[in-house]
Order: C-alpha cells, then structure tokens, then sequence
C-alpha cells in the first residue's frame, strides 16, 4: 500500500529536512535563500507566497514536524511575531497548501 500524502516518509519532507540540515550555521540567510527558489505553481489562484510556505515549512520541520499535517499544525499555532518574522499575511497556508506546493518543488 503506498504512503499517505501526509505520512512521515513522504519525500518531500525527507528532502526539506536535508536541506535544512545543510544550512548549518547559516540560517540566517535562511529567508533570502527560500525568496530565490522559482515557484512552480501557476500564477492563478496563488494566496501565500512560496518563502512564506517554505520559511514555515522550514520551520516546522526544525521544530520536529515531520508530516504535513503537523507542519500545518506548527504553522497554525505560531504567534504573531514569528508569523511577521516569516512574512505571514492574513491567514497561515492550510495543510493542503503545504502538501500541494512541497510536492511540486
């Protein structure tokens, strides 16, 4: 039977965590970084932008999520601040947004 959408061993999340391990000591670029990467999403129907997806994807992950479930859970539950600090406008990317837009990088 193949793995959930959302399951802990879905690649996309395997290959988020790489990535982040890779930056070490360098998160601090972390944002400009995530701000470069081409999004492969159509123009049409686009709510969040991709550094805010991938900062809070990112994020999450750091904090232990490992599906996207829990990625959009971490997301949901951030306060203010660290929503500013990512970027967040309006309301925080729901679980289908992370999933979809992991997926196709």
């Amino acid at each position: 039977m193949p793995a959930a959408p959302s399951s802990l061993t879905d690649p996309a999340i395997g290959q988020l965590l790489t990535a982040v391990r890779a930056l070490g000591s360098d998160r601090a670029r972390l944002l400009p970084v995530l701000a470069a990467v081409p999004d492969p999403r159509a123009r049409r129907g686009i709510r969040h932008k991709l550094a805010v997806i991938l900062g809070l994807a990112v994020c999450a992950v750091l904090a232990g999520s490992r599906s996207f479930a829990a990625i959009a859970e971490w997301a949901a539950d951030t306060d203010q601040g660290t929503r500013d600090a990512l970027g967040v406008t309006g309301v925080v990317p729901s679980e289908s947004t992370f999933r979809r837009t992991l997926q196709q990088l």
